[in-house]
């Protein structure tokens, strides 16, 4: 007897073998197959849709699940758009802190404000309490004179100005969240993701680099797993950071390792380990990804997270070791890096299976396509942020760059595997928006940004289902509803195919399944 079988639905699985069908059995939380196998079977719970479309459930390939939950519950200061606002904010969070403590603040941007904050603005509203308020991007921050006086000289610039590895610097001098809090935030960012309908997500760095919580980040997911609060699967990215040393036998091949010589590959179907996570460079939002000319009307060019050869070194350990790396390179000349680091690791030692990402690929100049498809590489990109920042990102890049922005077209006509993903907090998770912009390939305030990088619905599905599966190693039980295969997905309001491309994106999510179980309903 079938747990459930879904009936009289308009079910798209990706899956060339059999498109399309109407009914789709569950049996202990997975697939047992479509229409004529199941339409006979007995069910314990028959479910009509009445016409609704069922997808695989979308996998987002790049997210940060810590962040995207803690910052819900911070203050905030988006979206004011002037300084005396902003310190408003900020002396109403210290005034609900003890003397001394430290006052997290979210929403930073300075291009709302024409600038950035300095210290002494903040001074003024601290009374004894440090400030750290987080930019938008997750690749700087703002700290008052407390925070700067604990940080040598090297780190602060004496403005309160703290980009990437200053920003690391000044984070590593707290106390990190507790367990607790940290599963809290998890799970609170966790349901808003079913709410959109991802069943699956790669969480991409935990326990160092710019964006770790906690140097034992990885028991909150484990204490979410054992408490049965899991909302939807999680593959953790290592920050490459957290890889040390290790007297090895030279004939193992393991340089640097996690402790115990964890990898790619360990856990369960509900929470993994995934690729090492490797920064090269920084953000467009915050100026400082690396790019080969400079920013339109700036005159610097970028920033990389380390030194190159050191950054290399990472790549290829890491790589020795066996693990999948997934390689932060946003601007062009940090892809450069990226792909010039993964070529002489494979050199070094073939592995043909690796399955190396490229995170983001944000400026991917043409000459570059073709290596991405020699070395096997998957583009790991972030639809979204062309939606909400394109405007902003095309002035930067310039017209001469801006059409190699979050490419689509390019990658799929190299053979590169094209893989969707949000970066949530950093900008809307939603997948369907970034579908609508995949294909249509206009920001929100509908100005076209690189109108021939867009794709077909067809494809832009592929990149939240089949390909992000394939990229998380998850391939031979996720991505499409077939036979055998688990039992995630979502029923949506309208199909993506049949609707007007601009709205995609508004269409609704009616309900979300993980493992055969409803997980989230809209009528909830």
């Amino acid at each position: 007897m079938l747990d459930t079988r879904l009936t009289n639905a308009h079910i798209l699985t990706m899956d060339p073998d059999h498109p399309v069908a109407r009914d789709l059995g569950i049996w202990q939380g997975r697939i047992v197959g479509l229409d004529e196998a199941v339409t006979t079977l007995p069910a314990r719970e028959v479910v009509d849709l009445q016409g609704a479309t069922v997808l695989p459930g979308f996998i987002d390939s790049h997210v940060h699940l810590s962040w995207a939950g803690l910052k819900a519950s911070t203050p905030t200061v988006a979206p004011c758009t002037r300084v005396e606002d902003v310190l408003a904010v900020v002396a109403e969070a210290v005034a609900r802190k003890p003397h001394g403590a430290w006052v997290d603040i979210a929403g930073y941007d300075q291009r709302a404000l024409g600038r950035h904050l300095t210290a002494a603005e903040l001074d003024k509203v601290s009374d004894g309490r440090k400030v750290f308020m987080v930019h938008d991007s997750g690749h700087a921050c703002v700290v008052n004179t407390a925070v700067l006086d604990l940080l040598p000289a090297e780190a602060a610039d004496g403005q309160g100005f703290l980009a990437e590895s200053a920003m690391t610097a000044a984070r590593r001098l707290r106390l990190p969240y507790s367990q607790e809090e940290l599963a809290d935030a998890i799970e609170r960012a966790g349901r808003q993701c079913l709410s959109e309908g991802i069943t699956a997500a790669a969480e991409a760095g935990i326990g160092g680099g710019l964006l770790g919580h906690s140097p034992v980040e990885l028991g909150a997911y484990q204490l979410l797993r054992d408490q049965g609060r899991l909302p939807l699967r999680v593959q953790l990215m290592a920050a490459s950071d957290t890889i040390k040393p290790v007297a090895a036998h030279t004939a193992d091949g393991i340089p640097r390792s996690l402790d115990l010589g964890l990898r790619t590959g360990f856990g369960d179907d509900w929470l993994s380990i995934g690729a090492l996570k490797v920064y090269t460079d920084g953000g467009m939002m915050a100026r400082t990804a690396a790019l080969t000319s400079p920013y339109h009307g700036m005159e610097h060019t970028g920033e990389f997270q380390d030194v190159p050869e050191r950054i290399a070194e990472t790549i290829l350990a890491g790589h020795l070791a066996g693990w999948q790396l997934a390689v932060h390179a946003i601007g062009d000349r940090a892809v450069d890096l990226a792909l010039d680091s993964l070529e002489h690791a494979q050199r070094t030692r073939p592995r043909p299976g690796a399955r190396h990402r490229v995170e983001h690929a944000g400026l991917v100049r043409p000459d570059q396509l073709a290596r991405f498809a020699a070395l096997g590489v998957s583009a790991v990109v972030q639809p979204n942020f062309l939606w909400s920042f394109g405007d902003d990102y095309a002035d930067v890049m310039g017209p001469d760059r801006a059409h190699w922005m979050y490419r689509g077209r390019g990658f799929l006509d190299h053979g590169v595997t094209l893989v969707g993903s949000s970066d949530r907090p950093v900008t809307d998770g939603s997948p369907l928006r970034a579908i609508q912009f995949m294909v249509e390939r206009a920001s929100s305030s509908g100005r076209p940004i690189g109108p021939d990088e867009g794709i077909g619905v067809d494809a832009a599905l592929r990149a939240y289902t089949v390909d992000g599966a394939w990229a998380c190693h998850w391939e031979d039980s996720a991505g499409s509803l077939t036979a055998g295969k688990r039992a995630d997905l979502v029923v949506l309001a309208d199909d993506p195919h049949r609707v007007e491309t601009s709205r995609i994106g508004d269409i609704g999510v009616l309900k979300t399944f993980v493992n055969g179980t409803e997980t989230w309903s809209s009528a909830a």
